[in-house]
């Protein structure tokens, strides 16, 4: 890699990373900074941040001479450990990386000389989250960040210490946001976030998630299609809901936080919802907007939970009717209350999430069994791709347009994608 060659991104995590590395590349690149690995982490699990070294260290052996910045939850929360490695130049704070003014300082040979090798400050101070106007991914789905941080303090859970309180983007900044984007010809727009319903507490009036959602639709009427991230259920707001039943352009796919269906392990892990109350978000929501599909996050192994609980959780996969799982082995996370709680063995937390991944595995072939036959509206993501507006993934027979949205039949699947 040589000092003239644009920077190198690598990114780990969530979506909401992934965003925030996009607009790190905007501002690099207007700060003219060339020769450098830049590296976004996550802090999710403890594999996160081993996987993280791990990418350091690869990086660093492909781009010898470069300085290597780390950044994102894992460097926030943990910044000795980045500090520590040989390979690492500097290690910059959640805060600082969405700052024009950091990378207009990351200039070589300024950046090898500086003397401060950890530049995080403290997120719980922060009060504000910019928009930040980025063209999107790709040529067909674009993300909007409304909302960072989060107030809630579930037991197993590092983030808010790596993002901070949460803090909202104003709706009228949003709303101009995505006219701009869809000017450019996306047809699709995601609303994402750390906990998005927490959306408009720290705005005048305290807003909820569900009057963004009408505002948009309203103020930008052609807007083909707007999906929501992530949410907690349990502070879905009346008029997200509303949207749920009225709005076609809101897409009829949830990704639900749920992480366990047990209400002991619910009240351990410092939750704000009980089992009851995840089955009758679904059943509401499904009621309103007949077809909706749910996606849910669900921790396997939680310390504590023995095999009746964890076969609460299982029952969850049917009872509230949920397509995609993401399944997380339970990962211990220095600094929470749950990593003094005593631990499930080793074992039976792996086996615990191989059969929660069968059973998302099961629920998942029996709604693309439900799909063969009908008819879609397909965004197109590339030559050969696309997602339903379940985001179901679909894999086409020919080329099409990417970024296109076009009805085709479903002719068959293979167990993870569609065929049309």
């Amino acid at each position: 890699m040589t000092d003239a060659s644009p920077p190198v991104f690598a990114t780990l995590g969530c979506r909401l990373n992934a965003y925030e590395t996009e607009a790190m590349r905007e501002m690099a690149d207007a700060a003219g900074l060339k020769g450098a690995v830049i590296v976004n982490t996550c802090a999710v699990t403890a594999e996160a941040v081993r996987k993280a070294r791990q990418e350091i260290r690869r990086l660093a052996r492909e781009n010898p001479g470069a300085p290597v910045i780390v950044t994102g939850c894992a460097a926030q929360t943990e910044p000795e450990t980045f500090a520590a490695m040989a390979e690492v130049t500097r290690v910059i704070g959640n805060h600082e990386k969405m700052q024009p003014a950091t990378w207009a300082r990351m200039q070589a040979p300024d950046l090898i000389g500086q003397t401060e090798k950890v530049q995080v400050d403290d997120i719980m101070s922060v009060r504000e989250t910019a928009g930040h106007l980025i063209d999107g991914f790709g040529r067909y789905r674009a993300y909007v960040q409304v909302q960072n941080g989060c107030d809630h303090r579930c037991t197993f859970c590092i983030i808010p210490y790596g993002r901070g309180n949460s803090r909202s983007v104003p709706a009228g900044v949003v709303v101009d946001q995505i006219r701009r984007l869809r000017d450019r010809g996306f047809n699709e727009v995601v609303l994402t976030g750390v906990d998005l319903t927490s959306w408009g507490a720290d705005l005048p009036g305290t807003p909820r998630l569900g009057d963004l959602v009408m505002r948009i639709l309203r103020l930008v009427p052609d807007l083909p299609r707007l999906r929501i991230s992530s949410i907690d259920s349990i502070e879905a707001d009346e008029n997200l809901m509303l949207a749920i039943a009225t709005e076609p352009r809101l897409m009829p796919h949830l990704h639900l936080s749920l992480q366990a269906g047990d209400d002991m392990i619910l009240k351990r892990m410092k939750r704000r919802h009980l089992r009851d109350d995840a089955i009758r978000f679904c059943e509401d929501a499904r009621r309103l907007r007949p077809g909706i599909v749910f996606g849910a996050d669900i921790i396997a192994g939680f310390p504590t939970e023995t095999e009746e609980m964890f076969e609460n959780s299982l029952k969850l996969v049917t009872d509230c009717g949920l397509t995609f799982l993401h399944v997380f082995p339970y990962s211990a996370r220095k600094g929470t209350p749950a990593a003094r709680m005593p631990r499930v063995p080793g074992p039976a937390i792996r086996d615990r999430a191989a059969r929660l991944r069968a059973a998302g595995n099961a629920a998942l072939a029996r709604h693309l069994d439900a799909q063969v036959g009908e008819r879609r509206m397909i965004l197109t993501e590339g030559p050969r791709l696309g997602r339903t507006e379940h985001f179901t993934e679909v894999a086409f027979d020919r080329d099409m347009p990417e970024g296109t949205l076009m009805e085709i039949a479903v002719t068959g699947h293979d167990g993870q994608r569609l065929r049309a």
